[in-house]
């Protein structure tokens, strides 16, 4: 009985993921790289600033990561109790049992499916402009997608380690570039230049349609849940997740809020909407590269731009990550194709690895086909609808945290 058990064992599909494969910094860069700094100042502040609240965006991303650090607090305490290896879905199943955690899944895959292709579809547009300009060569967009499907697929049925060291490269690269910009901008101009009032004031932050902002600011926090999906990954899983998730949150919101003000002090708090308004009639990224360029010189405009490229290309290759592990957990509970679960020599999940590599391909080359824009289409209505997907996981998720401890007194902590 036990040579066959034994031998049962060899033959069986392996289905275990790395242990014990990084710790916080890693994670931190994997959520780093889904929220892609520099995309969401370069991409999304001008159009935040001209259709939101103007000079009162910072206020707004301070708002938000105050909001989504008080939901942190009942999303890490309930992973410390939970196998958390599914995200929000293992939250919402444990908290509200498993048809409702089995739509929130669904959900999930969703919003992050929807917010890979919008960062697929700016990212084909950005890399494609970057070449004509530079080099006189026109192209399709969807051909540098295809491209970036096949690495990100490459990478993603690699050692996750791999995958985690490109990322805090192209995510360091990117945060230096702009903590450059704001600390040139203060020692040129002074700190005086600084309107406090004009972005953090009760009054800044309403101004204007300050629903646009939040919205947009929310966006720009996406991904920061995907420290308890690594949690089957990550050393000491109990500590190293919430360090994680409260390390990134107030990260990145202090971050955005620091980098959108330099940018809206530039322009002065008075002009920033009517700046913002203008680039919308060319390039709504010229709204943060004019300033980046004017105050570093030229050479830091070209490097925003291949920047751009490069924050997006780690922002896919982050959601890529989440998306397989999704297909990994549930595989595992039997509600995907058991072949999902399996994973290769490197414990990395090249199965479903390579099935989110062929939809999204499918899906990119359907898009192309029909003729839709990669910015005002692509980027645009699936950002949209990656957000509503969101706002929902986060209501279910809070409802979750509250059935689930209120049912299981495992924490004394109120």
């Amino acid at each position: 009985m036990t040579d066959t058990s034994a031998s049962q064992s060899a033959l069986a599909p392996q289905t275990q993921l790395k242990r014990n494969a990084f710790g916080v910094p890693s994670i931190l860069f994997f959520v780093l790289s889904a929220q892609a700094p520099l995309t969401s100042i370069v991409g999304a502040a001008g159009v935040a600033v001209a259709l939101g609240n103007g000079p009162g965006l910072p206020g707004a991303y301070l708002v938000v990561g105050l909001v989504i650090v008080v939901f942190s607090v009942g999303f890490t305490t309930m992973t410390r109790h939970v196998d958390s290896r599914g995200g929000f879905y293992a939250l919402i199943r444990t908290g509200l049992g498993e048809r409702i955690g089995t739509g929130g899944t669904l959900v999930a895959l969703l919003s992050y499916s929807a917010v890979q292709l919008a960062m697929y579809g700016l990212m084909g547009a950005s890399l494609g402009n970057l070449l004509e300009r530079h080099f006189g060569f026109a192209s399709p967009w969807w051909l540098w997608v295809l491209v970036a499907v096949a690495l990100v697929w490459a990478l993603g049925s690699r050692q996750v380690e791999l995958g985690a060291k490109l990322l805090a490269a192209l995510v360091g690269l990117e945060i230096a570039i702009l903590a450059a910009f704001a600390v040139v901008l203060v020692a040129t101009r002074g700190i005086g230049s600084f309107d406090v009032a004009a972005s953090f004031s009760p009054s800044a932050i309403m101004a204007g349609a300050p629903g646009v902002a939040v919205m947009f600011a929310i966006a720009c926090m996406f991904g920061f849940e995907s420290t308890a999906i690594y949690s089957a990954e990550a050393r000491d899983p109990r500590r190293t997740v919430p360090r994680a998730t409260y390390i990134a949150v107030i990260t990145i919101a202090v971050f955005l809020a620091g980098t959108s003000w330099a940018v809206v002090s530039y322009y002065g708090a008075a002009n920033a909407q009517g700046a913002a308004f203008e680039a919308l009639g060319t390039d709504a990224a010229l709204f943060a590269l004019n300033p980046i360029n004017d105050v570093l010189g030229g050479w830091a405009g070209t490097a925003a731009d291949v920047l751009l490229v490069t924050s997006l290309f780690a922002g896919v290759l982050a959601f890529h990550n989440m998306i397989t592990r999704y297909f990994h957990a549930l595989a595992g509970r039997r509600l995907l194709p058991a072949a999902l679960e399996r994973t290769n020599r490197h414990h990395a999940p090249a199965h479903a690895s390579l099935t989110q590599s062929v939809v999204a391909a499918t899906l990119v080359v359907l898009m192309a086909v029909v003729g839709l824009d990669p910015v005002a289409d692509v980027f645009s209505w699936f950002s949209g609808l990656a957000v509503a997907a969101l706002v929902v996981l986060y209501l279910l998720t809070s409802a979750a945290v509250v059935a689930f401890f209120r049912r299981d007194r495992v924490e004394d902590n109120p």
